[in-house]
């Protein structure tokens, strides 16, 4: 029996993007691997000194009142503007706190902003953008009591869900699910 080799597919830019996009999901976010898996989340307002810990996805779906609860701790502690803040932020936190192996809540710097408090922080820093995904619920700046931001930062960079910021002299790191960037 004699063998036919078929000619191997040329490579090409989509093609590799997709291999490496499925590579780096199978590889970087095994703790969402099994769908109905619970996940849960542990936070600490550093500035309303809140805490909640909530399984926000169990039975294979998001628990309204669970997002509910986060979207309180999550508002706009300046204004108290409660907005739905995304799932997929809140999958990317539970991806970075898994891989990392934390015990500690995320420490909560800043999450959801309401278009006042952002223009206020944008006119007061130039470090704050306009167009800040933090108006859309899709953005939270963090740190973990346990691990180094530095660790926190790198963890989230090979986890490429979105952008990532460094604040070393703040210590603390800007998670987003915007297009995948870092500063």
């Amino acid at each position: 029996m004699e063998e036919t080799l078929r000619p191997a597919r040329p490579l090409t830019r989509r093609s590799w993007l997709k291999a490496c996009v499925t590579g780096l999901a199978a590889v970087s976010l095994p703790a969402l691997a099994k769908p109905q898996a619970a996940r849960q989340l542990s936070f600490r307002h550093l500035h309303t000194g809140e805490t909640l810990s909530v399984n926000y996805f169990q039975h294979g779906r998001y628990d309204p009142r669970a997002l509910k609860a986060v979207n309180h701790l999550l508002r706009d502690f300046r204004t108290d503007e409660v907005f739905p803040i995304a799932p997929a932020l809140l999958d990317q936190l539970f991806a970075v706190h898994r891989l990392i192996g934390s015990d500690a809540p995320f420490e909560i710097i800043s999450a959801y902003r309401s278009p006042a408090t952002n223009a206020m922080l944008h006119r007061a820093s130039s470090g704050v953008a306009s167009g800040s995904l933090h108006m859309q619920g899709k953005a939270i700046d963090i740190r973990l009591a346990d691990t180094r931001t530095r660790h926190v930062r790198d963890v989230a960079l090979k986890l490429g869900a979105g952008g990532v910021g460094y604040y070393a002299s703040s210590d603390f790191v800007h998670l987003d699910i915007g297009r995948v960037r870092r500063w």
